[in-house]
């Protein structure tokens, strides 16, 4: 009985040392994480009004609040009295063996810092890398947010990014639509032009200058390629593609003008 008493005493002594560390400690990280959210929240205020582009600002905002929560966890840690030198040297050795296995992250973090300061795209741009075409939504510390034309989020490794050709469609403001348009050889190129001019004439969301290229691609066997390219703000580039396609195609229609099928190699007018 003596010994259970003796027990009991102990473990009071040691709640009466340890209560007021532990509510210290969770003082601490309440008040420091609602802290930290503040001074984010002024941090980016103020970045904003310094000049600070939408794509640096998230990035800056992401490394300086990890630092500040490292700092909090720290501060929990003194409280509670743990060993800092101990602590330290198994973090050291923690990390140094998460590092080993992490080299990837590592990787996409100095590409992170890399697009930055080097800027091959800000937020909003419109990029294509590799097979991956959309609008930059966020660039964070490992990765860049793109979301495509059909709204899929596309989560791609900023080492990727860095390694891979980055087509950037925003840079110059403009950029400049692909559309490939077939005729029969016994068609009038010059008819066939003006056509195509009066069809997309109306779309006023294609740019005066530069001026729309229209001009004779290729041959093949059946038809020739006609490249028709309006050039667009990249903001319009889908909205316009379409667009056009389907003014092309009404306008084919009502002029009767054939394009070759290459079964059998028999002329039909494109149907309404």
């Amino acid at each position: 009985m003596e010994k259970l008493y003796e027990y009991f005493e102990i473990a009071i002594d040691k709640v009466v040392f340890f209560a007021p560390r532990i509510i210290g400690a969770a003082l601490v990280f309440w008040i420091g994480f609602k802290i930290i959210k503040k001074i984010l929240q002024l941090l980016d205020k103020t970045l904003e009004k310094t000049g600070i582009s939408d794509t640096m600002r998230p990035f800056l905002l992401s490394i300086i609040s990890v630092i500040l929560k490292i700092a909090v966890i720290f501060a929990i840690v003194t409280i509670l009295g743990v060993d800092l030198s101990g602590l330290l040297a198994i973090l050291a050795a923690v990390g140094f063996a998460i590092g080993m296995s992490l080299q990837g992250s590592l990787g996409n973090f100095a590409s992170g810092i890399l697009i930055m300061f080097l800027k091959p795209y800000e937020a909003g741009d419109w990029i294509q890398v590799g097979d991956s075409f959309g609008k930059v939504e966020e660039i964070g510390i490992f990765s860049t947010v793109v979301i495509t034309p059909g709204d899929k989020v596309l989560i791609i490794p900023n080492a990727k990014i860095t390694d891979d050709v980055v087509a950037n469609y925003s840079k110059k403001g403009v950029v400049r639509l692909e559309i490939g348009v077939t005729m029969p050889y016994n068609e009038d190129f010059s008819k066939v032009k003006r056509v195509i001019e009066n069809a997309i004439a109306p779309i006023d969301k294609i740019l005066d200058n530069p001026k729309t290229e229209i001009g004779i691609e290729n041959f093949d066997s059946h038809n020739i390629l006609i490249a028709v390219r309006p050039y667009v703000k990249p903001d319009d580039f889908w909205e316009v593609t379409f667009m056009t396609h389907q003014e092309i195609k009404k306008a084919f229609s009502e002029h009767d003008i054939k394009v070759a099928y290459s079964e059998g190699v028999e002329l039909g007018s494109i149907g309404v």
